[in-house]
């Protein structure tokens, strides 16, 4: 069996095989703090729950529309509206099997082979991937804390070549849970803009943030291109459901993939997140975020107080990107000790790219106060051993 040449490229998504393994450990009894997935512990609201038990129990599962149920589509329009203030019309937006599927209708979209695209590192790591499963090339932008771990116009354009077609930028952003600021990101757009390419823009952590509320880069523009989901904030990550928003001139070239692609998007989800945007299932969403913020409150200066470097504090998502310091050199054989010897599984930064992975770790806040006050005490635990 000939396995295609781009293989050699995809590189394992180290997080998973770090929680199988920690799977595996629990499985031979042992107890195992989990801060490597970013998955929230939430179970989806009871709202959500009983819209797909009804649809269900109709029995009329059917495929939808490629491009999306009509009504899930001006949910979404609306929630655009009241949530952001800004007026996006119900035909630009696309739901799609999750976010990952709304990537890769994108990409598919426009990265022709040999095409550059533009990514932070570090970043999460799918997204060179999909470049990359689109025979395009991934060009890393390397940000480090000094710039919050986002890319500067001055970087871009020195970054941007002959070949290079856009720019894909994530706020909040995973590993680091940093955001854009407006300003910032016009700059950014006018900078992509003005050498003729395009501006990708990530928002699935929108609605997870801290101290702030996070802004749309539709306010910017019409011709920005931006991705979300169901899976973070509306705590659907089974579900698999997203969508994302295009120009109106690309409409027809995201169905025309999406019908190929995957026919439609899950009908049970679907209908399942009409009801995410009830007052009722809004409120417990919002009860949520608190409690993300306060484990996050809590997990900083923890991990300050173990020896664990953060340069630019996280003020979204539900991660925090930590350097080691002087407690280690390698953090994959870090983490590789912290599952086996403290029952703790964080990710090292081997999966979020090339810049300095050795020397960073990511935690993730997605689970409850005592069991990261546990962890904590664990690691310190270890490290004073």
């Amino acid at each position: 069996m000939r396995i295609a040449t781009r293989m050699g490229d995809i590189a394992p998504f180290h997080v998973m095989e770090l929680m199988a393994k920690a799977k595996a450990l629990e499985a031979r009894g042992r107890s195992v703090i989990h801060m490597e997935v970013g998955e929230p512990d939430f179970p989806t609201p009871q709202p959500v729950i009983e819209a797909a038990q009804r649809f269900i129990a109709s029995g009329q599962v059917f495929y939808t529309h490629a491009l999306g149920l009509p009504q899930l589509r001006e949910a979404i329009a609306d929630f655009y509206a009241t949530r952001y203030g800004v007026t996006v019309d119900a035909g630009r937006i696309v739901v799609t099997a999750g976010a990952s599927g709304a990537l890769l209708l994108t990409l598919g979209a426009l990265v022709s082979p040999g095409d550059e695209w533009l990514l932070t590192d570090p970043g999460y790591p799918c997204n060179r991937h999909f470049v990359r499963l689109l025979e395009g090339v991934p060009r890393a932008i390397p940000v480090d804390a000094t710039t919050d771990f986002q890319p500067t116009a001055e970087k871009v354009g020195a970054g941007w070549t002959a070949r290079t077609k856009g720019l894909l930028v994530a706020s909040p952003s995973n590993p680091t849970g940093t955001l854009i600021d407006p300003a910032h990101l016009a700059e950014l757009w006018r900078t992509v803009n003005t050498r003729g390419g395009t501006l990708i823009v990530d928002e699935i952590y929108h609605g997870l943030t801290y101290g702030t509320e996070a802004r749309t880069a539709l306010e910017i523009s019409d011709d920005i291109i931006v991705i979300n989901s169901f899976s973070k904030y509306f705590g659907m990550t089974g579900w698999r459901l997203g969508w994302l928003v295009v120009p109106p001139s690309r409409v027809r070239d995201i169905e025309k993939l999406a019908q190929n692609l995957f026919i439609s998007p899950s009908a049970p989800a679907q209908h399942a997140a009409l009801a995410a945007f009830q007052p009722e299932t809004l409120a417990i969403l919002e009860s949520r975020r608190d409690e993300f913020r306060a484990r996050r409150d809590l997990l900083l200066p923890g991990l300050r107080a173990l020896g664990f470097r953060i340069g630019a504090e996280p003020r979204g998502a539900f991660y925090v990107y930590a350097g080691i310091g002087n407690l280690g050199t390698d953090s994959f054989a870090l983490a590789g000790r912290l599952i086996e010897e403290a029952g703790v599984a964080a990710t090292p930064g081997l999966d979020f790219g090339a810049n300095a992975p050795e020397r960073h770790m990511r935690f993730a806040y997605t689970v409850a106060t005592d069991k990261l006050a546990e962890g904590l005490a664990r690691m310190e635990r270890h490290f004073k051993a």
